[in-house]
């Protein structure tokens, strides 16, 4: 009975989650880079801080401490041609972008091919507009696709030139490559992001 109550209470606090975030209206942004001819752009909500501590934000995670990148819809990445993240292998398509953050340790970006699930799916008031919109995994990541996961690459943290209310992705040519950056608060994180040779 304890674990049912646990779960109907999970999916409320989802569902208000959701609500709320629908209210906020959160912005869409988008990142683009060439990297040695292949057009790579990622697709993402932006959450803004509004006065919120990060860390505070961080123990609103989920057990398996998957974030879904951003806000609302799922976010995505999509490569024109065979790329590498971290020098690992992302064939040409389109991937569903998380971020794992563990509590202690290295943060890592990571790819999957699962691209989401219909909102309407896991909330029955969802929005006609939005019923049928991929939403991330959120609380089941490890139990339903994380056997689906391209890649996961550990990201550096680094301190951004100036602390980003709204988060914020981004590319930085390097060379034939990018830096890709996630920024949000005072901290960032960076991972390369090159043609396959």
């Amino acid at each position: 009975m304890m674990k049912t109550r646990t779960a109907v209470s999970w999916v409320a606090s989802i569902a208000l989650a959701l609500a709320a975030d629908l209210a906020a209206e959160t912005p869409r942004g988008s990142a683009v880079a060439d990297v040695g001819g292949r057009k790579v752009t990622i697709d993402y909500g932006r959450p803004s801080l509004k006065g919120r501590d990060l860390d505070v934000l961080l123990k609103e995670l989920p057990p398996d401490r998957m974030w879904r990148a951003g806000e609302n819809q799922v976010t995505t990445l999509t490569t024109s041609g065979d790329v590498t993240v971290a020098g690992r292998m992302v064939p040409a398509g389109k991937y569903s972008v998380y971020v794992h953050a563990p509590q202690g340790g290295e943060w890592s970006l990571v790819l999957n091919k699962d691209l989401g699930i219909a909102l309407g799916k896991i909330w029955d008031q969802a929005p006609d507009n939005l019923k049928d919109e991929p939403w991330p995994h959120m609380g089941d990541y490890e139990k339903t696709v994380a056997d689906l996961e391209v890649v996961r690459a550990k990201m550096t943290p680094a301190k951004p030139a100036s602390p980003a209310e709204l988060f914020t992705i981004s590319f930085r040519p390097k060379g034939d490559a990018a830096e890709l950056t996630l920024a949000w608060g005072d901290r960032a994180w960076s991972v390369d992001v090159a043609p396959a040779r």
